[in-house]
């Protein structure tokens, strides 16, 4: 099984050209919308450090893993930063990313408060050095080869980000805007449009004030290099003025997930497990996702 594992990433690597320019699927983008939208950096009007721990396919040998550390706040009044982290593997292909978002901040209005923001990032793929032991790896494969000792990629993204009446909230960022291998080789000769790639987001904030209790639905719709398009539509109640949070999503790969939170100023922690209604899952206890954020209010900032 670990060999079919290990051919089947090989194979996927090299019919994409080993251009894996996608985004992590992460669960709480709609509680830290940082995740999918570089224009949300320092929106909130917080300094945020978020870590962020992902075990997809649990109990299935090699199965993909993802850990991300991630800072993101104010730097002025319209202008916000962020930067992070990302190490995923998954059989015996390791990726390494390093993200830089910037965000600028105007109101539109009395009731509209938007941003523009803009990522870089550069990334490394890598295929680890007991791979070349094995009995189904041809060397002379130059793809394979260049793996070997690491492929890196640049890419970008950008987008929109706002809220109406603080309760609306939404954003659209195009990703996979560079390509371009820093080793010179030609990854492909495809040509695509600027705006292939998107992440698309709204959701709204219903709150019962008497019962201090809080119901947000929200959609989130992307298109993103090498994975299959998803549409993911969730559901997240809040209680005791939202220290306490609940959560139900449903993706259409087919996965269902559930979320549980704790919020208590400064200190964050989520726990989302999903399983899936494709006939893999009788391989794998379902995916696991846990996130813990510090959460540390602008001096002068209600």
């Amino acid at each position: 099984m670990k060999k079919i594992l290990l051919l089947s990433i090989i194979a996927v690597a090299a019919l994409m050209q080993v251009q894996a320019q996608d985004q992590a699927i992460f669960s709480h983008y709609n509680i830290n919308p940082i995740l999918i939208h570089p224009a949300a950096a320092g929106f909130s009007g917080q300094h945020q450090l978020l870590f962020n721990a992902r075990m997809q396919w649990t109990g299935f040998p090699d199965a993909p893993k993802t850990f991300m550390a991630q800072y993101n706040g104010p730097l002025s009044k319209s202008f916000g930063i962020g930067f992070g982290v990302l190490s995923e593997s998954a059989a015996q292909l390791q990726r390494t990313r390093a993200q830089l978002n910037y965000a600028i901040r105007f109101p539109l209005g009395k009731d509209w408060e938007m941003a523009a923001g803009f990522s870089t990032e550069l990334q490394q793929i890598r295929l680890h050095g007991d791979v070349a032991g094995g009995s189904f790896v041809d060397l002379g494969d130059r793809i394979i080869d260049a793996n070997m000792s690491g492929v890196r990629f640049l890419d970008a993204s950008v987008g929109i980000y706002g809220t109406y009446k603080e309760n609306t909230f939404g954003g659209l960022s195009f990703t996979n805007l560079v390509r371009s291998r820093l080793d010179g080789l030609v990854v492909s000769d495809e040509k695509e449009s600027l705006f292939n790639y998107y992440v698309f987001y709204l959701g709204h904030k219903f709150e019962v004030e008497d019962l201090k209790f809080t119901l947000e639905p929200s959609v989130m719709a992307r298109q993103i290099r090498d994975v299959p398009f998803q549409l993911d539509i969730n559901l997240k109640a809040g209680f005791l003025d939202d220290q306490l949070l609940a959560g139900v999503s449903y993706r259409s790969l087919g996965v269902m997930g559930v979320m549980l939170g704790v919020q208590v100023s400064p200190f964050n922690l989520y726990y989302t497990y999903d399983v899936s209604f494709q006939r893999f899952q009788q391989f794998n206890s379902g995916a696991h996702e846990v996130t813990i954020a510090l959460n540390m209010k602008k001096k002068g900032k209600k």
